[in-house]
């Protein structure tokens, strides 16, 4: 099995029950309006009258048809023109009070699929559990609000919180009790293992939905990205599959977790901001692959994190940007694999990892820029191989390490050795 712990730090936000629709009182639009044609107006006719030049109005001048006609047509003018700016805020008002309606309406309809959901999620029936999984994924791709599609999205996940019994494997033949198990307890048992992993399958589907969403870019429609999770404690077993998705925001918090059976993908995935936290996970079996992720940005820390079987893939992975931490990590059993993976920027720190056991590798790998830092860490133990591995920028930072110098290290660095590339005196001593 895989046991991953999940927690995401969340921000108190608004429910969409508190937004409120603010528009100006009737008699201060109309006011407003109505000062603000007055002084356009005022304004058009003063740079009129700049512009044509007038010097003075000839008061003995008299009021024939003409020009009393033409003043009747400018003070119908003047009154169609209120008339149209009274409209205009009626119409703006009316068009107010239309979308809050019509938001109302998506939000209540949006509560109501909500709660037949939830309802399927608590039914007896494991194929009403997965209709209505994919009932809240498909209104968290609707939601009216960002607020809403959270919610759709924290129940998925409490949903794989909850306990659930575990697999109930085979019927013994004999008993313990040394006696055969008859027909009705074997169609039992059965019947057991049957409505396991039927739920099993929902679990399943709620992480390879999760998975899906991440992988849709950010910003267009049944995208999760930046969205929080909270998989606390949650039990993982079999394929987890996070490959090529996009963590760009927000904080995913594997702390703690337990890597011990099956395989998580993160290959091709890309960690570009934000924060994903593997401090204090346990990797003891299976396979978590990074294969060809790239790391451009924000932070990703195994802090803590304890290898002691099992492979964890870091092969042609892009370091290239943000911070990625290693920091206190321990490595006493099972593969690490750094091989071809690319150092071009930002910083790797390996600071007081214990290198006791196991194999690291990272032959063929390229330090080409950024800082990577093994500052205080300890190499006792097993095998951490730079065989192939090129050192051309950047700064890579052995010298206050303990312990002989990994294989194949010195002579990936060569003679003379870079400036970048800080060693211990004793180390080149031994020489090669």
């Amino acid at each position: 099995m895989v046991f991953i712990v999940m927690t995401a730090n969340r921000r108190p936000r608004s429910s969409s029950s508190e937004q409120k629709l603010r528009l100006m009182k009737p008699r201060w639009a109309f006011g407003l309006t109505f000062v603000g044609a007055i002084l356009v107006a005022g304004g058009i006719f003063y740079g009129l009258v700049v512009l044509l030049d007038f010097k003075e109005i000839d008061s003995t001048a008299k009021l024939d048809a003409k020009t009393l006609f033409d003043l009747v047509k400018l003070s119908f003018g003047v009154v169609a023109g209120a008339g149209a700016l009274v409209a205009l805020v009626v119409a703006y008002r009316r068009q107010r009070v239309d979308e809050a309606g019509a938001h109302r309406e998506a939000t209540r309809l949006h509560t109501e699929r909500f709660s037949q959901a939830v309802d399927k999620l608590g039914s007896d029936s494991p194929a009403v559990r997965l209709g209505g999984v994919h009932a809240l994924a498909g209104l968290a791709d609707d939601a009216p609000t960002q607020d809403l599609r959270q919610t759709c999205i924290d129940v998925l996940c409490a949903y794989l919180r909850l306990p659930f019994s575990p697999d109930p494997g085979d019927l013994p033949d004999p008993l313990p009790d040394g006696t055969s198990p008859t027909e009705e307890r074997r169609d039992t048992h059965q019947d057991k293992k049957d409505h396991y992993h039927a739920l099993r399958e929902v679990r399943h589907t709620i992480l390879r939905l999760i998975g899906d969403h991440y992988r849709i870019r950010k910003g267009t429609h049944r995208s999760w990205q930046g969205c929080n999770l909270d998989l606390t404690r949650v039990t993982i077993d079999g394929t987890v599959n996070f490959g090529g998705a996009t963590f760009s925001g927000g904080t995913v918090d594997f702390g703690g977790a337990r890597f011990s059976d099956g395989t998580v993908h993160f290959s091709l995935a890309t960690f570009s901001g934000g924060t994903v936290n593997f401090h204090g996970a346990t990797f003891s079996g299976g396979t978590v692959d990074f294969g060809g992720a790239a790391f451009s940005d924000g932070t990703v820390n195994f802090h803590g994190a304890t290898f002691s079987d099992g492979t964890v893939n870091f092969s042609l992975a892009t370091f290239s940007g943000g911070t990625v931490s290693f920091g206190g990590a321990t490595f006493s059993g099972g593969t690490v694999n750094f091989s071809f993976a690319r150092f071009s920027g930002g910083t790797v720190n390996f600071r007081d990892a214990r290198f006791s056991d196991g194999t690291v590798h990272f032959g063929g790998a390229a330090f080409s820029g950024g800082a990577t830092n093994f500052h205080g860490a300890t190499f006792s133990g097993g095998t951490v191989d730079f065989g192939g591995a090129a050192f051309s920028g950047g700064t890579v930072d052995f010298a206050t390490t303990r312990g002989p110098a990994p294989a194949g290290l010195l002579l990936a660095v060569g003679a003379p050795v870079p400036s970048e590339v800080h060693l211990r005196a004793s180390w080149l001593l031994a020489g090669p």
